[in-house]
């Protein structure tokens, strides 16, 4: 027979809820249905927890933690919609796009950006923050991806998916601070990868335009994170997936 995993009461914003003891804060909240947004997480790949978006305030010190890397707990009551919350995730949204080029109206995942689409639900209609309007070099040199490091939020999902789930270990970060940024195979342009399989996983993860196809035209990018969950299941149980449904 099979062990009942052991289980755990929480609450979100008051409503009562049963929580696997192994899960945290997110994942609960994604089985029982409770919005909370993030950028960083993707189903199937580890947890980075560094775009702090899915922050909640947890009730016992009013504390800020984010809830994909804070384990549930007994009893634990969790607050997700309280203007504390709101405001920081607002700011950090805020900051996201200051520190890079986000101008969706020229951008090919205009429509089909996690980033965008955060900006709406956040209700962002401008920057209180200082633009500072990077000029990093776009990489073109591979035959059929293009990397532009300006959109890059630096979620670190190419990393985790080229290490993960396709092995290949092309994409890192480098340097820190307001200097840190995406490389690939200690600095190489992408195009003379020797390790690059051109599988176009980290380009399906990829939130924002920073990732996409050679000759997309402005909103012509759709990016499919999800199927990274898939390819993770698929790994596991020992089956694979046609390159088409996340090329």
């Amino acid at each position: 027979m099979r062990e009942r995993r052991p289980t755990v009461d929480v609450s979100f914003d008051g409503v009562e809820y049963e929580a696997f003891a192994d899960e945290t804060v997110l994942q609960t909240a994604r089985r029982v249905g409770v919005e909370i947004p993030s950028l960083c997480f993707l189903e199937g790949l580890s947890i980075w927890g560094g775009c702090r978006v899915c922050v909640v305030e947890i009730a016992e010190d009013h504390r800020l933690r984010p809830a994909c890397a804070t384990p549930v707990s007994q009893d634990m009551e969790i607050l997700v919609d309280t203007p504390k919350v709101a405001a920081y995730r607002r700011d950090v949204i805020e900051l996201l796009f200051a520190e890079g080029n986000h101008v969706c109206a020229v951008c090919v995942s205009n429509g089909n950006c996690e980033l965008q689409d955060m900006a709406v639900a956040v209700g962002m209609d401008h920057v209180r923050y200082d633009q500072q309007a990077p000029q990093r070099k776009i990489d073109a040199s591979h035959p059929k991806y293009v990397f532009d490091p300006n959109r890059c939020i630096l979620c670190t999902r190419c990393v985790r998916v080229c290490d993960e789930i396709e092995g290949a270990h092309v994409w890192d970060v480098a340097m820190r601070g307001r200097n840190a940024e995406l490389v690939t195979e200690l600095a190489k342009p992408w195009g003379e990868s020797t390790s690059c399989t051109w599988c176009g996983k980290c380009v399906a993860a990829c939130p924002t335009g920073a990732l996409f196809f050679h000759g997309r035209a402005v909103g012509e990018m759709r990016h499919t994170p999800e199927v990274i969950h898939r390819l993770a299941a698929a790994r596991t149980r020992g089956e694979w997936l046609d390159p088409k449904d996340y090329s």
